[in-house]
């Protein structure tokens, strides 16, 4: 444990320290092939307007190079091996797309995805929503808040070993420690084995996510609603309009554009989702998702052809509502 902190704290301080070293050695480097102190009349100006055209590469030419490296190649790659077979060396067209679309698997994921798709960035949107206009209007609403935002700091993996907990099953006759069926014990019910209950584990592992990203829309629809201008509210109040209706048709539309970016940001996670059903359950007991599907295929079947085809699956479901979302922040932006 202290060696791991230990390794922890070196990788920040080399981090941070090389970061800061490369920036101020970068920007030294170039007051000396250009200087603009000691050099008088167009010499001077030239140097300065180099400096200008220079220094902003010197930002963004580091993460230039590493969006290369890796997003850049892994998408070309992953669609070279798409068209391989598994060892990556015989070309075979479009015949693991073709796989893809017949094998049954393939097909539980894709429902499973859409279950989650409907599920979890309603419930998040909705259930942030009303959180941030009701702890609004309480003194500790801001403690509130903390709460609910602190599992967006859990990881994934972290917050399912929670929820595992939550959902352990012991055998019959033995103490239930999970706190799901020590509940059902305690009011004279059968415990169950919550997640490998076809089609209802999805929803079990759906509320893990949920009780996650709520904070996240919470913060952001909070933040959205303060900025609805006093005005609209109090004009509101003076018509006689009830808290129900300010709500619905006073805020909502205000923000929504807002509730459509949380949403569609919920939703793109949502079809990466990975870590929680690794980690549960495994994709067993129909619980499948296609990130999991991928990963499978890739690291355990071996199958570099067919893992790479569900990446590039997931990422073309991706990319469209990704390219939605940045245009509605952009417009967002703008006004």
């Amino acid at each position: 444990m202290a060696a791991q902190i230990f390794s922890a704290i070196l990788v920040i301080i080399v981090g941070v320290g090389g970061c800061v070293l490369y920036f101020w050695g970068a920007n030294k480097l170039v007051d000396l092939i250009f200087p603009s102190r000691g050099v008088t009349g167009a010499a001077a100006v030239d140097n300065l307007r180099r400096q200008g055209l220079i220094r902003p590469w010197l930002f963004i030419g580091p993460a230039l190079v590493i969006l290369v490296i890796y997003l850049i190649y892994p998408v070309i790659s992953t669609l070279w091996y798409s068209v391989y077979d598994k060892t990556g060396e015989n070309f075979v067209g479009l015949r693991n797309y073709g796989w893809a679309l017949s094998d049954e698997q393939f097909h539980n994921s894709i429902v499973n995805n859409l279950m989650w798709l409907l599920v979890v960035p309603a419930a998040c949107t909705f259930l942030g929503l009303i959180i941030a206009v009701l702890t609004d209007k309480i003194w500790w609403g801001t403690i509130a808040k903390s709460l609910i935002f602190l599992p967006l700091a859990i990881s994934f993996v972290g917050a399912s070993v929670i929820w595992k907990f939550i959902y352990e099953y012991r055998g019959e006759g033995q103490v239930q420690i999970g706190i799901l069926n020590s509940i059902v014990t305690w009011f004279g019910g059968d415990p169950q084995v919550w997640i490998s209950m076809p089609f209802w584990n999805n929803f079990f592992l759906m509320i893990i996510l949920i009780w996650i990203q709520t904070g996240f829309a919470m913060v952001i629809l909070s933040s959205a609603l303060r900025g609805i201008p006093e005005e609209t509210i109090e004009a509101a109040v003076i018509d006689g309009a009830n808290p129900f209706q300010i709500f619905w048709k006073i805020m909502i539309p205000q923000i929504w554009g807002t509730i459509a970016v949380v949403w569609t940001t919920i939703t793109i996670l949502v079809l990466k989702v990975f870590d929680i059903v690794l980690t549960m359950t495994n994709g067993q007991w129909n619980s499948q998702v296609l990130a999991n599907l991928m990963f499978d295929w890739m690291f355990r079947g071996l199958d570099n052809g067919r893992g790479a085809t569900i990446a590039i699956i997931i990422m073309l479901a991706v990319l469209p509502i990704m390219i939605w979302n940045i245009r509605q922040a952009n417009k967002e932006g703008k006004l």
